[in-house]
């Protein structure tokens, strides 16, 4: 499967818009400048096409395979795989003291996309493989940190997350996987997980467990959890693998997308001879095991984006080459021509172009905070951390729930043919879907936000980023392209603060909030994604600018503007730029005033329906 990205987006939005520059050459990044950092993007690029890519359609139609107790992957995973990890991909972002390439977060959000839209399924055990890892360098012992932070950094080994059980669902809190300590130091682990992504395969010679577990003396719920790191083959203590560690794969399951990614179920010490290394704290589990949680929710918005950005980019190519009917303007006989200039086609496209930028720039600009957090002392870090807390179940959610959107559309965008397995458009689609169900669903996102997310440090982070936005609104009021967009977005801007004020001076506030969550992280989400476009669209509106002016063209001559745009690609890129965030505004944020109705009329039916 051939895979198209944006390149040009994405460097635009790394470097032209973000200041990425100030976050190098100091601190933890005083190895890293921009030249090394775009050549790190343009190799990452390389490898997705050439690598990774063409391993997609062996994932989704061989897929996963459990036979005789062992999970194998397509055979072309296993050579991707190697090439990731030989290049020290899988730690991109991780330290170097561990093994880790040490990448900005910004950049590593960057190359995660290109991997992600390349392949979903097989980015997944990137991912998990270097939170685990991280989790290991930030709450392991010296001893742990010895015998699995370089060996999951390098990628030899791979590494997973275990929270949920059959009986237990999202309610984390009711696991019942039990550890008991033992005489080495270590810990008896003994109990199921489910839907355990990559829980086991053929590409590593061991996979390191992240295992929720519960100590004999560990109270009920979520306050009596540990985290154990639990490997599937014993490490010595010299770090060398001794004998199976009585960890089973009962069965993965069969999926409507991401096929080539084992789901699977893992049976802990079903032999009584299962044993793991306690991480951190007892009964500190759950709080430890958040860390990687929301590292990996961010990741499954950039997933969703990804997979919504090869979509877009695919139909767009099919669209160009497709010949279907006379242009719409032609009157009596005349030849076919591309759908591309059919307008309801050129809508899809468009829309699910803005949205991808959009999706792109929320998702880098919560990586530039969480770089910002990493670089920065005392307040100011703790300031831009508790950005990124409440930005994480909007990236999350927002991202997946719309990635989905925009692959539908891709796929109305080849008619019938969308439909079927000939093209890429329906694999997209099944594979995006997931994004907005693991990882905590959206629901629970939404919960998330509206819940604790808004409220915490008594609002102000919510608040001053609301203000960032309400900034750049007031910014653009008087600019006669972008004025009117930032008129939407003012008004959005107002009925988010409404709401949540009405919300609040409701005796029922708590039952409105539940019942409109979903709705109202939609609406913070396309504001925010709104001010970021904006933002990009005034770079955009500057250098075009610049290009008129060196070439002497006079925006207002029509014809003479188009010329430029025909033969000038940065012109037309940056032309693209502003039309696309004016195309957002109008399209993503009138729903805010949608939004409003349902809660300010305190419409209850889901609660007094009968079901």
């Amino acid at each position: 499967m051939e895979y198209r990205v944006d390149l040009r987006d994405l460097k635009f939005q790394l470097f032209d818009w973000l200041p990425t520059e100030e976050l190098l050459g100091a601190g933890r990044y005083a190895d890293w400048d921009r030249e090394q950092i775009e050549m790190v993007v343009d190799e990452a690029a390389k490898i997705a096409r050439e690598k990774l890519a063409p391993t997609n359609e062996d994932g989704d139609d061989e897929g996963a395979r459990l036979e005789n107790g062992r999970v194998t992957v397509p055979a072309s995973f296993r050579e991707a795989y190697a090439t990731v990890a030989g290049g020290g991909w899988v730690g991109s972002t991780c330290s170097p003291e561990h093994g880790g390439m040490g990448l900005p977060h910004v950049a590593g959000t960057v190359v995660n996309e290109l991997f992600s839209g390349a392949n979903l399924s097989l980015s997944l055990v990137f991912l998990l493989t270097r939170g685990a890892g991280q989790l290991i360098e930030d709450h392991g012992t010296d001893e742990v940190r010895g015998l699995f932070c370089e060996k999951l950094y390098s990628g030899e080994w791979s590494g997973t997350m275990c929270l949920t059980e059959p009986h237990a669902g999202s309610d984390v809190g009711a696991s019942t996987t039990s550890a008991v300590p033992l005489e080495n130091g270590r810990y008896r682990i003994k109990g199921e997980k489910i839907f355990i992504t990559f829980g086991d395969h053929d590409m590593t010679e061991n996979i390191v467990h992240a295992v929720l577990a519960r100590l004999p003396d560990a109270p009920a719920g979520t306050r009596g959890l540990s985290l154990f790191v639990v490997p599937r083959v014993r490490v010595e203590a010299g770090g060398g693998l001794g004998g199976a560690n009585d960890v089973v794969c009962g069965s993965i399951e069969h999926k409507l997308g991401i096929h080539g990614s084992p789901t699977c179920s893992l049976l802990f010490g079903s032999a009584d001879g299962c044993e793991g290394f306690l991480l951190g704290e007892p009964h500190n589990g759950m709080r430890i095991m958040f860390e990687m949680m929301n590292a990996a929710r961010i990741e499954v918005g950039l997933q969703g984006m990804a997979v919504a950005g090869a979509a877009q980019q695919a139909a767009l190519a099919y669209a160009r080459e497709r010949v279907q009917s006379r242009h719409w303007t032609a009157r009596g006989a005349a030849p076919p021509v591309s759908i591309l200039e059919h307008p309801d086609v050129r809508r899809m496209l468009w829309t699910s172009e803005s949205y991808v930028q959009a999706m792109r720039a929320l998702l880098l600009q919560t990586s530039y905070f969480l770089d910002k957090a990493h670089l920065a002392a005392g307040d100011e870090g703790a300031r831009y951390q508790s950005y990124v807390d409440v930005l994480t179940p909007i990236c999350k959610a927002w991202a997946s729930d719309w990635s989905f959107r925009v692959t539908e559309w891709c796929l109305q965008v080849y008619g019938g043919y969308g439909y079927t397995r000939d093209y890429p458009a329906e694999q997209y689609l099944r594979d995006a879907k997931i994004g907005s169900i693991y990882e905590g669903t959206n629901g629970i996102q939404a919960l998330d936000l509206v819940a604790r997310k808004m409220p915490a440090a008594g609002g102000r982070p919510f608040r001053e980023l609301l203000g960032m936005a309400a900034a750049t609104a007031g910014r653009f009021a008087e600019d006669p392209l972008l004025g009117p967009p930032a008129a939407l977005l003012g008004r959005a801007l107002e009925e988010i603060g409404e709401l949540a004020a009405a919300v609040q001076e409701r005796p029922d506030g708590p039952l409105m909030m539940m019942l409109n969550a979903v709705p109202f992280l939609d609406l913070t989400g396309a504001a925010l994604s709104a001010h970021l476009l904006l933002e990009q669209a005034g770079v955009a509106q500057a250098r075009r600018a610049e290009i008129l002016r060196a070439k002497g063209v006079d925006a207002a001559d029509r014809e003479a503007y188009q010329a430029l745009l025909a033969a000038d690609r940065d012109a037309a890129f940056y032309h693209n730029k502003i039309l696309a965030a004016s195309h957002f505004a109008y399209r993503a944020l009138p729903a805010a005033t949608a939004a409003g109705v349902a809660l300010r009329a305190g419409e209850t039916a889901p609660i007094d329906a009968v079901m």
